[in-house]
């Protein structure tokens, strides 16, 4: 076994993989807590539905797949944003409406010229051998650039999750770090499709939050193992999936469910559910 997983690593698309989906599991199980703390945990599915629409559209065209993806993923994100603070259309039902009106405008422009090909099945359920060196570099500055902002306004990420009525008392605009969170929210999404799928990318968000709050009972404390239980189970999905053949999206999410349920079994006999 230990042989199989070095000669895993001897391949340099699993090196690729590794790095860039250990900086998405990252970024993604730290705005992941967030999110869920804020009721808006499936705004991750609603902008990899756009996401999907986006590169669908991208790919008919011949363009760039990121660049036309991130300023429309982006676009979407403070569309849900100012619908959810000032629309009577709010929450899931603002996401719903986006989202599918993404996905039905993707599936349409695909039957409509290239068909079901490798790119569009790709971007669905994501593919290791489909990320090229060009992804792996956008990806790295990205998710740096994330995780520094993180980083940098994690003190005023913390008020506005919590109470945004004391946030805006004690003088901090919310709203401006709302929509940072929403852009930090849709720039991972956008990259961490390539390997994830549209499908399963919003499970990277979702799953270390859900299991570390199981155990976890301070906001650093959940933020820590968060990230901890994202990188771990990206790393054993990879490693599963080299070995069984097995879909390495599906593989990841596998094993975060299985996290959760660990971390549940482990909560019940602390006495902590």
């Amino acid at each position: 076994m230990f042989y199989l997983i070095i000669e895993m690593f001897s391949y340099p698309f699993m090196v690729r993989a590794l790095v860039v989906g250990s900086l998405i599991a990252l970024c993604a199980a730290l705005l992941g807590v967030t999110l869920v703390l804020k009721r808006y945990s499936m705004i991750g599915d609603g902008l990899s539905h756009v996401g999907f629409g986006a590169l669908a559209v991208a790919s008919a065209m011949n363009a760039a797949p990121l660049a036309v993806a991130i300023p429309v993923v982006v676009l979407a994100a403070f569309m849900l944003l100012r619908l959810r603070e000032t629309s009577h259309v709010k929450g899931d039902s603002a996401i719903a409406l986006i989202s599918t009106g993404a996905l039905a405008l993707g599936v349409t422009v695909v039957s409509m010229t290239t068909g079901m090909n490798t790119d569009v099945y790709n971007y669905l359920f994501g593919s290791i051998l489909s990320m090229t060196g060009d992804d792996v570099w956008i990806t790295v500055i990205v998710s740096v650039v994330v995780l520094l902002l993180f980083i940098f306004f994690y003190h005023r990420i913390f008020a506005v999750t919590f109470d945004e009525s004391f946030t805006r008392a004690t003088g901090i605009r919310s709203g401006t770090y709302n929509s940072l969170i929403a852009l930090l929210t849709a720039l991972i999404i956008v990259i961490g499709m390539r390997m994830m799928g549209s499908l399963l990318i919003s499970s990277l968000v979702v799953f270390p939050a859900m299991t570390s709050m199981r155990l976890c009972r301070t906001f650093r404390g959940v933020m820590v193992s968060s990230a901890a239980v994202s990188v771990v189970c990206l790393v054993l999905g990879l490693v599963i999936s080299y070995l069984y053949a097995t879909p390495t999206g599906a593989s990841i999410v596998l094993c975060n469910m299985a996290a959760f349920f660990l971390y549940a079994v482990i909560a019940k006999v602390r006495g902590l559910d």
